[in-house]
């Protein structure tokens, strides 16, 4: 029988991070397995699929971000790079391949425990209030151009039958905006809406979020007319909001 608990796979081919990750968080409360190549990732994603998974980019065998592609395409699920590159590049494509963080070795276990609550944290829609069984659930639904965002269900439609898959990131994001529509959001406060941390000099997460929030919503990505860039100052939805 599988545990009640919440799962967290460690993907690392380094059985000795894999091992002081998962005693760490099994500590916690949570369910945990240990991993060290794609294709067992992939197994257990069919037979036991995980709420998060810690991933290394430098797996033997498949590279990380093709794995990490995988995982944005066929499952949903929160997903954190582990690197040990320290090339900003590694990042800026680990982000833009679908993770909802990257944390870098060597690390510190609190500040990826603080970094793995955040993900989670988004990944759980707000609970409704208990309420009879007979009543209907009324979903906190905002409209803007041709779109609908469901705020409890965490889904982004084009009615009437158009549904598009967000990651973490790039729901609370466009979240953020669409509360905040009209009014410039600086980089600073996106990054603690969607990451719950503050930028660093060189930190272009925002940035590579936008950049594929814009590729699902956009008639035409390069020339945006909802999501605008503000020189210096941050980004703006343009677009009018109404009450679902």
């Amino acid at each position: 029988m599988v545990s009640a608990a919440l799962h967290i796979a460690v993907v690392d081919d380094e059985a000795d991070i894999t091992r002081l990750v998962a005693n760490y968080l099994q500590a916690q409360g949570w369910r945990v397995t240990q991993l060290h190549n794609g294709a067992s990732l992939v197994a257990l994603m069919d037979a036991d699929p995980p709420a998060l998974v810690l991933l290394d980019l430098g797996l033997p065998g498949e590279d990380g971000f093709s794995i990490a592609r995988r995982l944005r395409e066929h499952w949903h699920c929160g997903l954190i790079i582990l690197t040990g590159r320290g090339d900003a590049v590694d990042k800026v494509v680990g982000l833009e391949v679908g993770a909802d963080d990257y944390v870098t070795k060597p690390f510190d276990l609190r500040e990826l425990l603080a970094r793995i609550r955040a993900v989670l944290r988004r990944l759980q829609p707000p609970q409704e209030p208990a309420r009879a069984a007979a009543a209907p659930i009324k979903r906190h639904t905002l409209h803007f151009a041709d779109w609908q965002l469901d705020l409890a269900a965490r889904r982004l439609c084009k009615p009437p039958e158009q549904e598009v898959t967000l990651t973490t990131g790039e729901f609370d994001l466009l979240a953020a905006l669409v509360r905040h529509a009209g009014s410039v959001l600086s980089r600073d406060f996106l990054l603690e809406q969607t990451r719950g941390r503050e930028a660093g000099p060189f930190d272009r997460t925002i940035d590579v979020l936008v950049a594929r929030l814009r590729k699902k919503i956009e008639v035409d990505a390069e020339h945006p007319q909802l999501i605008k860039s503000v020189r210096g100052a941050g980004y703006i939805l343009v677009s009018p909001v109404t009450p679902g």
